[in-house]
């Protein structure tokens, strides 16, 4: 289901549902739940967590990714969301990644994607 306008590019609003055996139609102003608004990169994350019970290092064996480039994309789920402060957030998992690259536990090349993702923000 499309969430956003393809013109200005606001938040579609759910204005009628149909029932495809009886073809019943129902019209108002629905509200559609957080879920629903997130992009399919986003959905998928969730998805993948759901599946793997959370289990992020699983996560990163699926998705055949570094562990801090999972935990980064959850946070930014998180955020999506509104559940999470984005600010604070960047500047601790900043100085993350930069302790995990002191510490040898990702590369330099890990390090500056991280870290340019979190530019992004």
């Amino acid at each position: 289901m499309p969430h956003e306008c393809p013109v200005c590019h606001e938040r579609l609003d759910v204005t009628g549902l149909a029932c495809p055996a009886c073809q019943t139609r129902i019209e108002g102003r629905f509200a559609i739940n957080e879920f629903a608004a997130l992009p399919p990169e986003q959905l998928e994350i969730l998805r993948l967590f759901v599946k793997t019970r959370g289990n992020l290092k699983e996560m990163e064996r699926i998705l055949g990714v570094s562990y801090p480039t999972v935990r980064a994309r959850f946070e930014t789920l998180l955020r999506s969301l509104g559940y999470e402060d984005a600010q604070e957030d960047v500047a601790e998992e900043r100085a993350m990644v930069l302790q995990q690259l002191e510490r040898g536990e990702i590369s330099a090349d890990e390090a500056a994607e991280l870290l340019r993702a979190l530019k992004k923000r």
